[in-house]
C-alpha cells in the first residue's frame, strides 16, 4: 500500500492537494485491515508525501515533487581493550565467501574494454543496481544518469562541496552537534561550516534560515550523534527553505539500513530530488574498508560532480563496483542486512541493559536505529575527566564535545558509544569499566 501510493505521488498520478480515501474506506476496498492502511498513511506523512490534519481528509502534500522515473540505460585514535568508538559494523560478519564469489564472477565476466580507464560516475552495472536497491530500500528516487559512485560518504560530501564552492557558495550549514570529520573535510574543500543546533525533532530549520547559508549537510534518518529522526513538519520546512533560498540539502544517510523499532523513514531525496543530494555507502552495511559510496544528485549537479571525481582520482576500482552490483542483484546484500540487524539489535539491547545496571543515572538516546548510542551524563559530571579515566581503564570512545562545533564547559556532558562490533559479553565488560571511570571522577 505504502509503495503504491508513494509511486503514484512521485509519478504525478496523485497530484498535490488530492484527498485520499479514509483508512476505513481504503481498507475495505483493498480487503486489508484498517491498521495496514493507517500505518502506510503514517509512514508517508512522516516522509513528507502526505499531510494529515485532525478532522480533515489526508491529502497529498503541497510541496511533494513529481518525479518521472527514468528507465535505466542499457548500456584515528589507538583502540583500547574496550573499544566503544562509533562508526564500525562488526567486521567479522563481513560475508567473505559471498564477496569473493561476486568478485570472481566480475573478473571472469568483465569485458576487456571495461578494464580501461573507468567512467568517473561509476560502472553502469553498479549505478543500475543502486537504482533498484535505493528505490526499494530507502524510497530514493534515483536515476543512474544522476548517480556518481564515490569512495564513501566523506568523499561524496567533499566533491559536492567543491562544485558548490565553484558555483559561488562560501558557507555550509552543519548540525551541531554533528560528525566532526565532515566539518573538517568541508573546510578543506573551501566551505566555511556554520553551526545549526539540533533537538529531538532534528535540525532547527528556523535557525538554519537565520544562518544565511544556502547549503546544509544533515542526517535526517538518524541524526549523528543524537539519534533524532527529522520530524515530518521539519522535513516539509527544510524543503520549503531550500526552495525559498534556491538552496541545496545534502542528505547523509550513513546508517539508515539499521532501524530496530519500525521501518526506516524514507529518504528526504525521494520527495524533492532536484533540491536534495543523497549520500550513502557500504561502510556500515558491509565494511568500511570497501570504500564504496554513492551520490544521487539533482540533474544539474550530476555532470559537474562526475568531472570533480575525475579530477580527484580518475574514478574508482571497477571490479569492486561490479562485485557490489552482483551482491545487490542476487539479493545477497538484503539477506546480509536482515542477518546483521538481528545481531545488532541484540547488542543494542545488551548495551541498554548494561547502562541501566551500571549507570542508572545516565540517559540513553538514539538507540532506535544505527550502530551507536548517545549517553548523557548527569549535569556536573566532567566529560573530559570521564574520557581520561576511561583511557586509564583501556576504554576508547568519543566525548560529545568532540562533535560540537564550538564546545563550551557549560555544555551538557555526554558520550557517543559504538557497540555493533562488540559481543554482548564484551559490551558488559566495557560498560562495567565505563562505570568505574565515571565513579572515579566524583
Amino acid at each position: 500500500v505504502e509503495r503504491s501510493l508513494r509511486d503514484a505521488i512521485r509519478e504525478g498520478r496523485l497530484v498535490a492537494g488530492t484527498p485520499l480515501p479514509s483508512t476505513r474506506a481504503l481498507a475495505r476496498e483493498l480487503s486489508v485491515s484498517r491498521g495496514v492502511v493507517f500505518e502506510a498513511y503514517a509512514q508517508l506523512a512522516a516522509e513528507g508525501y502526505l499531510e494529515a490534519r485532525q478532522g480533515a481528509a489526508t491529502r497529498v502534500a503541497a510541496r511533494t515533487a513529481t518525479v518521472r522515473r527514468a528507465r535505466p540505460p542499457r548500456a584515528l585514535a589507538t583502540r583500547g581493550e574496550h573499544d566503544l568508538q562509533p562508526g564500525r559494523p562488526d567486521l567479522s560478519l563481513f560475508p567473505r565467501p559471498l564477496w569473493l564469489a561476486a568478485w570472481r564472477r566480475a573478473l571472469r565476466q568483465v569485458p576487456d574494454s571495461t578494464l580501461g580507464y573507468p567512467d568517473p560516475s561509476g560502472t553502469t552495472e553498479l549505478r543500475d543496481a543502486l537504482t533498484a536497491y535505493l528505490g526499494r530500500a530507502r524510497a530514493v528516487a534515483p536515476d543512474p544518469q544522476n548517480t556518481v559512485v564515490t569512495t564513501g560518504v566523506t568523499q561524496g560530501v567533499v566533491l559536492v562541496a567543491r562544485v558548490l564552492r565553484d558555483l559561488g557558495h562560501t558557507t555550509i550549514a552543519v548540525e551541531d552537534p554533528g560528525f566532526h570529520v565532515h566539518r573538517w573535510s568541508l573546510e578543506r574543500a573551501g566551505l566555511a561550516p556554520v553551526a545549526v543546533p539540533v533537538d529531538d525533532e532534528g535540525i532547527s530549520v528556523d535557525r538554519l534560515a537565520a544562518s544565511g547559508a544556502r547549503v546544509v549537510l544533515c542526517t535526517p534518518a538518524h541524526q549523528m550523534p543524537t539519534g533524532a529522526v527529522l520530524s515530518a513538519s521539519r522535513r516539509a520546512d527544510l524543503l520549503a527553505w531550500a526552495h525559498a533560498v534556491d538552496g541545496v540539502v545534502i542528505e547523509d544517510d550513513y546508517d539508515a539500513e539499521y532501524r530496530f523499532d519500525r521501518e526506516p523513514v524514507g529518504a528526504l531525496q525521494g520527495v524533492d530530488p532536484e533540491r536534495v543530494v543523497y549520500a550513502g555507502s557500504a561502510s556500515k552495511a558491509l565494511a568500511n574498508a570497501l570504500r564504496l559510496g554513492w551520490l544521487v544528485l539533482p540533474s544539474w549537479l550530476a555532470r559537474p560532480v562526475a568531472w570533480e571525481r575525475l579530477a580527484a582520482d580518475g574514478g574508482g576500482p571497477v571490479l569492486d563496483q561490479l562485485a557490489l552490483a552482483d551482491l545487490i542483484d542476487r539479493g545477497d546484500l538484503d539477506r546480509h542486512l536482515r542477518r546483521t540487524r538481528r545481531v545488532y539489535r541484540a547488542r543494542r539491547d545488551a548495551l541498554v541493559a548494561a547502562l541501566g545496571r551500571e549507570l542508572p543515572e545516565a540517559t540513553v538516546t538514539g538507540v532506535a536505529a544505527g550502530l551507536h548510542a548517545l549517553v548523557m551524563l548527569p549535569q556536573g559530571t566532567s566529560e573530559e575527566r570521564v574520557v581520561a579515566q576511561g583511557a586509564e581503564r583501556g576504554l576508547t570512545f568519543h566525548g560529545l564535545s568532540v562533535m560540537r562545533v564550538d564546545p563550551d564547559p557549560s555544555d551538557a556532558p555526554g558520550l557517543v558509544l559504538g557497540y555493533a562490533h562488540l559481543t554482548e559479553q564484551a559490551i558488559d565488560r566495557a560498560i562495567a569499566a565505563l562505570s568505574e571511570a565515571v565513579r572515579a571522577t566524583k
